[in-house]
């Protein structure tokens, strides 16, 4: 499920795709930044076998477009679009993909840095680890959207 430039769904994820998106013909862009997520072979010391993301894609869409919403007053030049996966993502597969273009690098590193913070406050998307010997459900998002503080950390985090 998704629209032009933010999507959620269980298919494997196209960084070609959403780099399209951001820097599409006859955009006056000099960079272009991606970030791409991928499942890590161990976390907390335990051998991670692979994760199993949860969503309300509708609710989860709706989150997205606010997180672009804030990175464009940020970052009124840069362009943004990402997607994120779920159901079950093995090990060196992508769980998110985002791309940032912008007329110089560092809007887009920042607005691609603050987005994936913003993923990780709140996004309504649950995280299931599956490791040798059991599963747990990792926390997520834990801030409200309009959580003021929460965004000025994604930004702080952003910009260094």
């Amino acid at each position: 499920m998704h629209d032009r430039l933010v999507g959620i769904g269980s298919g494997p994820l196209d960084l070609d795709e959403v780099v399209r998106q951001v820097s599409g013909a006859g955009a006056a862009h000099g960079a272009v930044v991606t970030f791409i997520g991928t499942v890590r072979g161990e976390n907390a010391g335990r051998r991670v076998l692979w994760l199993e993301y949860e969503a309300y894609d509708e609710l989860a869409l709706n989150a997205f477009r606010s997180i672009l919403k804030e990175a464009r007053q940020h970052w009124p030049t840069a362009r943004v679009a990402f997607r994120h996966r779920t159901g079950r993502v093995g090990l060196g597969e992508p769980s998110v993909v985002i791309a940032a273009a912008s007329p110089h690098r560092a809007e887009a590193f920042a607005a691609c840095r603050y987005v994936i913070e913003r993923i990780k406050q709140v996004a309504p998307v649950w995280k299931r680890e599956f490791f040798d010997g059991g599963d747990s459900w990792i926390e997520g998002a834990t801030a409200r959207p309009d959580d003021e503080g929460a965004r000025e950390e994604a930004f702080r985090r952003a910009c260094g």
